[in-house]
């Protein structure tokens, strides 16, 4: 999975890396990579959900948080009820485009 310069310019925000160093980018980028194949397969999000602004990007920067730390686990727990929350809500979204 790609990661587009911007979400590793945003990513590195969030994480509050204010330095440059491609072989910590390279992690940054595999962490990101992982983290969205991870949550779309739980909430059937599209890899284009991560780069706006918004729940999905603030959840994938979380779980590279939670990465970084070594608590994938953690995260998990800590963030079912959000991951359960937003496949229920693009269920809904399907459902309603497929009745329409």
């Amino acid at each position: 999975m790609s990661v587009t310069a911007e979400l590793l310019t945003k990513a590195k925000n969030y994480l509050d890396i204010t330095w440059t160093d491609e072989s910590a980018d390279a992690k940054l980028s595999g962490q990101l990579s992982r983290g969205m194949a991870y949550l779309m397969d739980k909430t059937g999000a599209e890899a284009s959900d991560f780069e706006v602004d918004g729940r999905d990007q603030e959840l994938l920067f979380n779980y590279v948080l939670y990465d970084r730390a070594g608590s994938v686990d953690q995260f998990k727990q800590n963030y079912l009820s959000d991951i359960i929350g937003m496949r229920m809500k693009r269920e809904v979204e399907y459902a309603a485009q497929s009745e329409g």
